[in-house]
């Protein structure tokens, strides 16, 4: 079962958490992951060595942190327990840059590109919905999701009969009663309820591709007083990104055991995630003139669910700034920050 991969619903929790005081220069670093396709590498960085060989190389130590519950990992990143963590775009700007922690992305690692899902119970399309009620993650990238899919056919969550939240550890057994008629939720939940043959899908994130985008996030104070720390983590990184790409099924294997599943499971949960294994790649996506727009339609649901920094006046609250130094939302509150440094000069081969 994978972790709440993506859940905003802790961003309250986390705005009365202060941010860390000004960074130091330091040897000694602790970054936090959950369990989710896309972020397995980092408990196989952890387990072979690999991340242990590139911190030695650059004269420090990084513990990688594998935390049971995802959104616990973000708030204790908040709180300044972590220097990094893994974590989605929408969380990101919901929790620590939302509660005033300035945020770098030091690793976009790939985005869903089918492993969220719109389902319905019986034939139909996306205009069924309406009257009906919908089970998913309230305030997660599910609820993100089914926003943008009713937007695609010109319709509001108020024009359902309810949004019901249901815990990703109900989500399959919900399904099979007769009150639930559609659900929104993410894999491997996905591919085991369209084994239903009266499950229809309706939607999923291949139709908003780029948009739930998986990251390595890290303080920017942090990084800024310490840069062999985003040297380390990316050189890491893209050495498990190469072999992950060249098929190696020992690697493969140990993160699908890892995650709950076996090899061919895994495989198929990558199959419907858009890996940057390549830096250029993610440079390249980073870098787009899409992920602006992205951030802004993220910014927006997050400001009208409610949960976009404590007492925001508007969806401009948090400013995001990216790799050629423009900015989305108030440029006088930058708070997360998309930088490419790092990613290029790992394709550079410079690390």
């Amino acid at each position: 079962m994978l972790a709440l991969r993506h859940v905003a619903a802790a961003a309250a929790l986390a705005a009365g958490l202060a941010a860390p005081a000004h960074a130091q220069e330091k040897t000694e670093f602790r970054v936090a992951w959950s369990i989710y396709v896309g972020w397995m590498p980092w408990g196989y960085l952890e387990e072979s060595g690999i991340m242990d060989k590139w911190a030695e190389k650059y004269g420090i130590d990084v513990e990688i942190v594998q935390i049971n519950d995802y959104v616990e990992s973000i708030n204790q990143y908040t709180a300044g327990a972590f220097d990094g963590v893994s974590a989605t775009n929408m969380d990101t700007l919901s929790i620590p840059s939302g509660s005033g922690v300035d945020t770098t992305a030091l690793i976009v690692g790939d985005f869903s590109n089918g492993n969220d899902a719109v389902i319905l119970k019986g034939e139909g399309t996306l205009a069924d919905l309406v009257g009906k009620p919908v089970n998913l993650v309230e305030l997660s990238v599910s609820h993100y999701l089914l926003a943008r899919a009713l937007d695609s056919v010109d319709l509001r969550e108020a024009d359902l009969d309810a949004v019901i939240n249901t815990s990703d550890a109900d989500m399959i057994a919900a399904f099979a009663t007769d009150d639930v008629e559609a659900v929104v939720t993410w894999n491997p939940l996905v591919s085991t309820i369209l084994e239903d043959p009266a499950a229809t899908k309706l939607f999923d994130s291949s139709d908003i591709p780029g948009e739930i985008i998986d990251l390595m996030v890290v303080n920017t104070e942090t990084l800024e007083a310490n840069p062999d720390f985003g040297k380390a983590l990316v050189g890491a990184w893209y050495e498990v990104m190469g072999l992950m790409a060249a098929g190696d099924e020992e690697v493969l294997t140990a993160m699908a055991e890892a995650s709950g599943t076996d090899l061919a499971g895994y495989q198929a949960q990558l199959a419907s995630t858009e890996m940057f294994y390549d830096p250029a790649d993610a440079v390249a996506f980073t870098e787009s003139a899409d992920l602006p727009t992205t951030m802004v339609n993220v910014a927006e649901f997050l400001f009208d669910k409610g949960i976009l920094g404590e007492g925001a006046p508007s969806a401009d609250f948090v400013g995001v700034e990216y790799p050629d130094g423009s900015v989305t939302g108030d440029a006088g509150n930058v708070q997360f920050r998309f930088d490419t440094t790092y990613m290029q000069m790992a394709a550079d081969g410079a690390l």
